[in-house]
């Protein structure tokens, strides 16, 4: 709690080491191992809270667009084998060594500096979907949520996670869902879609029924470093600076018009969808142009509500981006309601200002009480449930 309020970061980040996994994984995928030993590699520093001489593994496609990287106004990019540009870390100190990785404790003790009561947790680090190998894929997932469990489960009232799912292993993704669902820790999945299967197929039924049994939430969060990379990743002329820019809002613009575009917020009428780090300031636009798209486009189902009514119905949230500042907030609420933002840091990465993300965040005077404490707790408990 802080200066009265009660805070629930809606938008954090978790990176467990081999040496944190290793532990959790199966005999059958064990046994594999010796076959991805190549893409082992060794954290070299400590940023984000990584800790250094520990070990993750970089699959073939992570870092595809990185041989042809250029800064604006250059004809071309660099050698890839030179350094590539120093970022600038938004906050005073990086997240504590330990608390992205295996020490629950110690992340509470950096929530705590912050006022921080409740986070909700988005895996980084290997990325299963870059394997072409549904049993290797499997078997990460299987690993990264028994890891969740032992991890959340030192404070799940407090540490809250979305386990992963990937679209060619449904079934798994399903039996996933419904072993975990009743975890004090559990809130929803985080589907990691691939540009070849949209969010709306039907083989995702299953999960959206297992989300929609259990009382959970479906979460877009945008990936940039991996697949699906970003949508339309190759018209961006080869620039980081306008593909980090149209990334996560274009992903989330995609996600919102096939998720309750295509009925299925209508077909599962529990299910609650949000959106991270993707901004909201786009929000009112988007609501208001695929009303009209799919009025005299068509080539959506025909929907009992409005898509923009759905989402300011109660089952859409988005978590907001400090870079957004408290104008452009206001101008979403004054557009779509108060029940819809929530607050979120992006802990622990650069674009994140720890330890004073909250005292960012209030200092935004023009912000009423009342609005605060929707974003900072009352809106994300109805997204994700009381903790």
């Amino acid at each position: 709690m802080k200066d009265g309020f009660k805070i629930w970061d809606t938008d954090t980040h978790i990176r467990p080491s081999l040496e944190t996994l290793e532990p959790y994984f199966d005999p059958a995928f064990r046994a594999r191992l010796p076959e991805i030993e190549k893409y082992r590699r060794v954290i070299e520093n400590d940023e984000e809270g990584q800790v250094p001489g520990r070990h993750t593994y970089s699959f073939p496609g992570a870092q595809a667009t990185r041989p042809n990287r250029r800064t604006l106004g250059q004809a071309a990019g660099p050698d890839p084998r030179a350094p590539l540009p120093e970022r600038k870390y938004m906050g005073r100190r990086q997240a504590t060594l330990g608390a992205i990785d295996f020490d629950a404790d110690t992340r509470v003790r950096d929530m705590d500096e912050e006022g921080v009561d409740v986070q909700v947790m988005i895996g980084n680090g290997p990325n299963p979907a870059l394997l072409n190998d549904v049993e290797l894929q499997v078997g990460f997932l299987r690993a990264y949520n028994r890891y969740l469990n032992d991890f959340c489960g030192k404070h799940p009232h407090r540490l809250k996670a979305v386990i992963p799912v990937l679209p060619n292993a449904v079934e798994e993704a399903a039996a996933q869902i419904k072993q975990w669902a009743d975890s004090a820790w559990m809130v929803g999945v985080y589907p990691m879609m691939t540009n070849d299967t949209p969010m709306d197929h039907p083989d995702m039924d299953p999960i959206w029924e297992a989300v929609n049994e259990n009382g959970l939430v479906v979460l877009h969060h945008s990936q940039y470093a991996g697949p699906p990379y970003y949508p339309a990743y190759g018209d961006l002329w080869n620039n980081p600076f306008l593909a980090r820019s149209a990334a996560h809002p274009w992903g989330a613009m995609r996600a919102i018009g096939s998720f309750i575009g295509a009925g299925l917020m209508e077909r599962f009428t529990s299910l609650r969808f949000g959106i991270l780090e993707c901004g909201c300031g786009w929000l009112p636009f988007w609501s208001r142009r695929l009303d009209d798209q799919a009025e005299y486009v068509g080539w959506v189902p025909k929907l009992e509500h409005r898509i923009g009514e759905h989402l300011t119905g109660g089952r859409f949230f988005s978590s907001i981006e400090m870079a957004e500042g408290q104008d452009m907030i206001q101008m979403v609420i004054d557009f779509m309601g108060p029940d819809v933002l929530m607050y979120a840091s992006d802990y622990p990465h650069f674009e994140c200002r720890f330890p004073d993300s909250t005292d960012y965040f209030f200092g935004w005077k023009s912000l009423r009480d009342d609005l605060r404490r929707k974003l900072l707790w009352d809106n994300p408990v109805k997204f994700y449930g009381e903790p």
